[in-house]
């Protein structure tokens, strides 16, 4: 069994046979496809009540349970969205609204606000009961879970949806842990998970699909990787910190780990929100399991470079190993230690063969672009001359250069 390797074996590994396998096609820099793609239209709002429903019941001949089989030819669904006011869950609502769907929210109401047309069903969904019946009462269409985390959460919700055409779960590639077999990891890949977060998705999955293989309940399973956005901010590889913002547009030094050079792929939330909505309404998606990234891959110095590119700056990466940032003060690095570090590569072949609705039209330079200002404009970067705890250890790592 091979694991991902860090620092500069990182990348020589991910690009010719080696400890970590071998790297199938779609190897190279990050992707982007443009402005060609899929052209959404809105659907038609004038439809009867009867056609928005239809939903046909009838028998499974191999077990007897009813399962529901929605017409692919209808214009609008009725989906219920558990959460619906995270980072990725944002863009799925406005993108299922452009789409003409009747989106419906559960949530407890504490977070952002919803865009006109979505109505919010007040609840909490460890409140079991009370959770299943109001989402059994509402009939929904098609349904996504944006925060089952845990294998209770997900036998709630195989009973609180039973009935509905298509059941997305929002899982991870956390899923597959950092012990690879081979690169880029497909869907068939052993799962490993290394953090509790990812057992738990596991668990979790497994539960839906065991009520697929038992009682056709209809899920399918996406794995995003790392999503970002407005919401959320753009992430480094180090920790969890957002004042290598303000580094960068100052022309200070950032710290990477090792050489830079572990691959990562980044997927704009406007994107993934069409890997969600487009597995709906496409018979063949349930039972199945997704990688939701796109194709091809980027190293986190080039990723901290393109930074620099944006704010006109050249950015000096200063290199620390691994096992000295672990003993460091590097406030939340846990991010680093569970999966920055590593080869983190994943193939989309799937999600793009049954899916092809899912073209993502958003490059990693503009989509950065856009996250910065939003941040900027929202006083969320922090002032990094107020913070002492990244020039203290690259000072610290040049006297180890120097041997002093």
């Amino acid at each position: 069994m091979a694991g991902k390797n860090r620092g500069s074996t990182m990348l020589r590994s991910a690009v010719r046979p080696g400890r970590t396998g071998r790297v199938g096609n779609g190897a190279g820099h990050e992707i982007s496809t443009g402005g060609a793609g899929a052209i959404v239209r809105p659907r038609r709002a004038a439809q009867g009540a009867a056609h928005q429903r239809a939903a046909r019941w009838h028998l499974d001949r191999d077990d007897g349970w009813r399962i529901a089989v929605h017409h692919l030819k209808k214009d609008i669904m009725k989906i219920g969205i558990v959460g619906g006011t995270g980072n990725i869950s944002q863009p799925i609502v406005r993108l299922l609204l452009e789409q003409g769907h009747n989106v419906v929210l559960f949530n407890r109401g504490q977070t952002a606000q919803v865009p006109d047309g979505v109505r919010v069903i007040l609840g909490d969904r460890h409140q079991r009961e009370d959770f299943e019946q109001k989402m059994q009462a509402e009939k929904f269409d098609a349904a996504i879970d944006m925060i089952c985390f845990t294998a209770e959460d997900a036998v709630s919700s195989v009973r609180a949806f039973r009935g509905v055409g298509w059941f997305v779960q929002t899982s991870t590639t956390c899923t597959y842990g950092v012990q690879y077999d081979y690169l880029p990891v497909d869907e068939t890949h052993p799962l490993r998970p290394n953090t509790e977060y990812g057992r738990n998705k596991v668990a979790a999955d497994h539960v839906f699909l065991e009520a697929y293989h038992r009682e056709k309940f209809p899920a399918v399973i996406i794995k995003p990787s790392t999503t970002y956005g407005p919401v959320q901010g753009m992430l480094r590889q180090i920790c969890w910190d957002f004042s290598w913002i303000d580094r960068v547009k100052k022309g200070k030094p950032i710290i990477v780990c090792g050489d830079g050079f572990a691959i990562h792929q980044h997927l704009h939330v406007d994107d993934i929100a069409r890997a969600f909505a487009g597995v709906i309404g496409r018979e063949h998606t349930i039972g199945q399991t997704y990688n939701a990234v796109n194709r091809g891959y980027i190293t986190w110095a080039e990723y901290h470079r393109l930074a620099g590119k944006i704010f006109g700056r050249d950015v000096e990466l200063v290199g620390v190993p691994f096992e000295d940032l672990m003993k460091l003060n590097v406030p939340d690095a846990g991010i680093l230690a569970d999966e920055f570090a590593y080869n983190d590569y994943y193939s989309p072949e799937k999600l793009f063969r049954d899916a092809p609705d899912f073209h993502p039209q958003i490059s990693l330079e503009q989509g950065m672009m856009q996250v910065f200002e939003v941040m900027e404009r929202e006083g969320r970067i922090p002032n990094s001359d107020e913070l002492e705890w990244e020039d203290t250890i690259i000072e610290r790592q040049r006297r180890v250069t120097r041997g002093g």
